[in-house]
């Protein structure tokens, strides 16, 4: 099978790395990828949002099956493009990505579908969103409507946080259209977990869950990221409630979706909450986490391309996945200004030193190559906010993060930020070893 995958990532470098180990495929290209991904599949100069230009590319070189990795394109339509040129695809349609792609609707989806949530309420100003406010107390969450990068949510303490909060969104307008609504919604403690499945429209089968740290700094200070890593299995969720969270949350997903004429092909992701109350969903996401994607498809025993093939196709024919029982751990190491204004274009050498370690595997997720030129050798640099993912496979979490944090002072990137604290909460608590 010839296999287009699009974006150029950790997740995508994950995913590519998965498929290529299938013995269905024939040619695998990625668009429009980065330096780690060129090593194992044909990079295509195309970007994410060239919703067309990509659509022609699949058209052109017969693209048995496309996966997509970001959100973006599935927002611009990138999966109905495709259907309408009869090629098949593994990602929702642009009407079932508005489960990721707007905060709002998803919360009045589940409203609608007694899908377990915290209390909220809509604001479209920001003095409706203070009156919002006052009904929940501190601390309360603040969510823009739209995609915002994993960067549109705020968790303010107080009443200047909250101020800040409201000022980014409304007065300075930093998410643009995405912040013309904001959800206000009461603060939930416990722990957070993420929570994926294929769907092949109708049924579901559950990946093994995992923890995203999505704070900048140690002990989850500072501001919201996409993720500065995770790990699987998440150790906050017993098999029972796992089972649970199927039931009452994935499964109810999918089929509400169909109900309401949005059918959902893709992975269907639940960010929990653990509450005493059990899981509440947070969010959702209509796509691989990332870096879940990554620390999952280390664990991953099955060959995913028939997988996601069969999704597309809407016939999934078995009822269960198969994970390797080891740990699988993600460190993100992150520009220098990260999230804000990180820096680019600083040197990054001995990564296969690192990637030598025992358990080690390394994901790119936003780098590029400086060229060679007559005074100096060509030499990978940053190019983005996260720039690596620094992985490990280890017989349980603690040696997993062991592994991977053993490797990272091996890479030569003195400017590089990380958190030194990914999983060691889970493990003082030690609560569950599940899948």
């Amino acid at each position: 099978m010839k296999v287009l995958v699009v974006g150029g990532g950790g997740r995508e470098h994950a995913l590519c790395w998965k498929l290529v180990q299938s013995p269905l495929l024939s040619r695998l290209y990625c668009a429009p990828g980065n330096p780690g991904i060129a090593e194992i599949a044909e990079r295509v100069p195309i970007a994410v949002e060239q919703i067309s230009r990509l659509a022609d590319f699949a058209a052109e070189q017969k693209i048995d099956l496309t996966v997509v990795g970001p959100e973006v394109p599935l927002a611009l339509g990138l999966v109905d493009e495709l259907a309408a040129r009869g090629l098949a695809v593994f990602g929702p349609s642009q009407l079932a990505a508005e489960l990721e792609g707007s905060k709002v609707f998803a919360k009045l989806f589940m409203a609608r579908h007694g899908i377990p949530t915290a209390r909220f309420a809509l604001a479209h100003t920001a003095e409706e969103a203070r009156a919002a406010q006052a009904t929940f107390g501190f601390p309360v969450v603040v969510k823009a409507d739209g995609l915002a990068a994993g960067k549109g949510v705020f968790l303010p303490e107080n009443g200047e946080e909250f101020e800040q909060a409201l000022a980014a969104i409304f007065a300075e307008r930093r998410f643009g259209e995405a912040g013309d609504r904001v959800v206000i919604e009461e603060y939930l403690p416990g722990e957070e977990v993420s929570f994926m499945g294929l769907s092949d429209g109708e049924r579901v089968l559950p990946l093994a869950t995992a923890k995203d740290y999505k704070r900048i700094g140690d002990g989850d200070s500072g501001p919201n990221t996409g993720g500065m890593g995770c790990h699987s299995p998440s150790g906050a969720l017993s098999a029972e409630q796992a089972a649970d969270v199927v039931e009452r949350v994935l499964q109810p997903t999918v089929a509400g979706m169909a109900a309401e004429g949005r059918r959902f092909v893709g992975v269907v992701y639940a960010g929990l909450m653990i509450t005493p109350e059990g899981p509440q969903v947070l969010e959702f996401n209509a796509r691989f986490g990332d870096p879940e994607a990554q620390v999952l498809m280390m664990r991953l025993e099955d060959d995913l391309l028939p997988l996601l093939a069969a999704g597309a196709a809407g016939r999934f024919d078995r009822e269960r996945l198969t994970f390797r029982p080891e740990a699988a751990t993600a460190i993100v190491l992150a520009s220098p200004g990260y999230p804000d204004r990180p820096a680019t274009g600083e040197p990054i050498r001995d990564l296969d030193r690192a990637a030598a370690l025992p358990g080690v595997r390394i994901f790119h997720a936003g780098t590029a190559t400086r060229e060679a030129t007559p005074e100096s050798e060509p030499v990978l640099v940053s190019a983005g906010g996260r720039v690596l993912n620094v992985c490990a496979l280890g017989r349980d979490l603690s040696a997993a993060l062991d592994r991977a944090y053993a490797a990272v002072p091996e890479i030569d990137w003195p400017n590089k930020v990380f958190r030194r604290d990914i999983g060691r909460r889970v493990l003082a608590g030690a609560r569950f070893e599940g899948s």
